[in-house]
């Protein structure tokens, strides 16, 4: 597979869904005069792409906001129903998802490969790029490997290369039980530091045995972040005044 780095990315027109109607988008109105992170996938809903690929280029979308990246695009050999039910059910509030139902641009990129041996006909293969003004800078190619490889494409790739110093979204998660004071009081100062936390609730019947396992304490809230148990409410509260 031969990249496209300082070339025009296709000129084609995307028919997708909006508001339970048809509509239809340029190339033009994607790229034109804007930078823009591209990547594409063999499927929505297949697995590597549902539990990786697009939850972490989301996940990662503030870092690429604050470098430079207007926007991250998701193209993939799917119709436009399929990716709308796929936006639903992931974690991609910060991408566009686009369908390429045709392949016609992935064709027209170089990438449309016959996964025929899947029963998936025509798609696109694993890469990702980085598009200025409709022209591609840069482009991460997954090698020509049997399978599905996932080397390169990947959100931490590209964000290393838009900037190596560009500073990730602190991961944060909170254990919690409905009804706990503490819980809510932890939530909020998380909130009040600008954190994007994830909340885990935990019944009665598995938080002592859960909360015990993973974190050797047995009461709720119990705060993560960056993978490093930062405890309880009280400990928050230090860790908080610490770091201020």
């Amino acid at each position: 597979m031969q990249g496209m780095e300082g070339k025009k990315v296709p000129q084609v027109t995307f028919r997708t869904r909006a508001n339970n109607d048809w509509a239809s988008i340029s190339t033009d109105a994607i790229f034109k005069g804007r930078t823009v992170v591209v990547f594409s996938l063999p499927g929505a809903f297949t697995p590597t792409c549902s539990s990786t690929h697009l939850p972490r280029y989301n996940e990662l979308a503030p870092a690429f906001f604050a470098n430079g990246v207007d926007s991250i695009v998701c193209v993939s050999v799917n119709d436009p129903f399929v990716m709308s039910e796929w936006a639903k059910d992931q974690e991609s509030d910060n991408v566009m998802l686009l369908p390429d139902g045709n392949g016609e641009f992935t064709d027209k990129m170089g990438m449309l490969v016959d996964k025929a041996d899947l029963g998936f006909g025509k798609r696109s293969w694993r890469y990702s790029m980085l598009v200025r003004d409709g022209v591609v800078e840069k482009m991460f190619i997954e090698p020509q490997k049997p399978g599905d490889p996932f080397e390169v494409s990947d959100a931490d790739t590209m964000l290393g290369y838009v900037n190596p110093k560009a500073k990730k979204p602190d991961q944060v998660a909170i254990l919690t039980r409905e009804g706990c004071s503490f819980c809510a009081k932890a939530k909020q100062l998380l909130s009040d530091l600008g954190y994007d936390f994830a909340e885990v609730p935990l019944d009665h019947k598995v938080r002592t045995k859960a909360v015990g396992a993973i974190t050797g304490r047995g009461t709720v809230p119990q705060v993560f972040i960056n993978g490093q148990l930062i405890g309880g409410w009280e400990d928050l509260e230090r860790w908080a005044k610490k770091a201020a």
